[in-house]
């Protein structure tokens, strides 16, 4: 049987930030905050009308991404 894992590559950048977000958690790895991070979201997509965004919510997510360098 295959492995049931599979690897996602990220910018490092991205990597070393999400270390240090870590650091003062109960994670034990980037990879655990991650598919803690996108298992989330995942539930959410489930049920996509139980997020409610106000505009600047919006605003600051849209902010936020284009830092990171997704926008």
């Amino acid at each position: 049987m295959s492995d049931p894992k599979v690897t996602i590559k990220i910018p490092r950048p991205l990597y070393i930030r999400l270390k240090q977000i870590i650091e003062e958690t109960g994670f034990d790895s980037v990879t655990d905050f991650i598919v803690y991070i996108l298992r989330d979201i995942a539930a959410t997509a489930d049920n996509p009308t139980d997020i409610h965004l106000t505009k600047e919510e919006i605003t600051l997510i849209k902010t936020r991404l284009k830092s990171l360098g997704y926008l």
